[in-house]
């Protein structure tokens, strides 16, 4: 005649684990106890089972028992799940983010990427520390500061390493078809270049009266002339030279290109295809 009894146990609220939006939580089944029966271990649980990973939120559970007379007995649990979390980060201007796990929760990394013609300065990774602060500094893209008064041009492609492509456009004088063929079809394609962080050097005329230039800054003769003698460019006719981020001659066209297949070889590189994906992610994209 009477109703068996059921008690559910207590579980206190749960913090995820680091890195994690879930937590594994564990209990011991309880038991039904009836006047008539005893002990009663068939039990039936609505809800996640224990010994799952729940994830954050509330999650409702009960219990139910019958005794052998049809007599049912039930009790109600609540498991929550909470989530240390950091203050927001946010891609810094001229950058971008790239975070796992959910982006602010406890042990999340967050990795940053300046776009192209940008330097990262601060910690190009940060993570959510448990006490609930970021680790390392403050993340900005600053202009890339290009130093021309250095003394040999190993010192000039070293500013670059790791940091930028280099397109070095070569003729023996500015009225050469070749090259003003070469810089009209880039000019529309600045955005592509800096997509793909691309930075041009112009090399025009002979020695002594040869001049070097990187967008606005002009190099001196005698380290344009290095330039030409390192990277072994003719001065007397047209060449242009693809260099990779690592410093390597990938490439050279003895003839003008058009933009696009520029922008299909640079696409080939390894390097390049990781950098493309990230750009996907921050929608960062040229119109044209």
């Amino acid at each position: 005649i009477d109703p068996p009894k059921i008690r559910c146990p207590t579980i206190k609220d749960k913090w995820a684990e680091p890195g994690k939006l879930t937590t594994r939580v564990t209990w011991d089944t309880p038991e039904g106890v009836d006047t008539a029966d005893g002990i009663l271990t068939d039990v039936t649980l609505k809800g996640i089972p224990s010994k799952s990973d729940f994830p954050e939120g509330l999650h409702k559970m009960s219990y139910t028992v019958f005794d052998r007379a049809g007599n049912k007995a039930s009790c109600r649990f609540t498991i929550r799940v909470r989530v240390r979390r950091c203050s927001p980060l946010f891609p810094p201007d001229n950058g971008y983010m790239k975070c796992d796990s959910n982006g602010d929760n406890y042990g999340a990394t967050c990795q940053f990427t300046c776009t192209g013609g940008y330097e990262l300065q601060g910690s190009a990774a940060r993570v959510c520390q448990s006490g609930l602060s970021w680790s390392g500094l403050d993340t900005t893209c600053a202009p890339m500061n290009i130093n021309v008064g250095v003394r040999t041009a190993a010192a000039l492609l070293d500013q670059f390493y790791e940091k930028r492509r280099l397109l070095v456009i070569s003729a023996p004088t500015a009225a050469n078809h070749n090259y003003r063929f070469q810089m009209t079809n880039l000019q529309p394609a600045q955005c592509g270049l800096d997509l793909r962080h691309v930075t041009v050097i112009e090399l025009v005329g002979t020695y002594p009266a040869q001049v070097g230039r990187i967008r606005h800054r002009v190099l001196p003769p005698g380290l344009a002339l290095q330039l030409r003698l390192l990277l072994q460019i003719p001065q007397r006719s047209f060449q242009m030279v693809l260099v990779d981020k690592q410093g390597i001659d990938k490439q050279r066209y003895p003839f003008p290109i058009t933009a696009a297949e520029l922008f299909t070889t640079i696409d080939t590189f390894p390097l390049r295809k990781d950098e493309m994906v990230l750009q996907q992610e921050a929608g960062q994209t040229c119109q044209s």
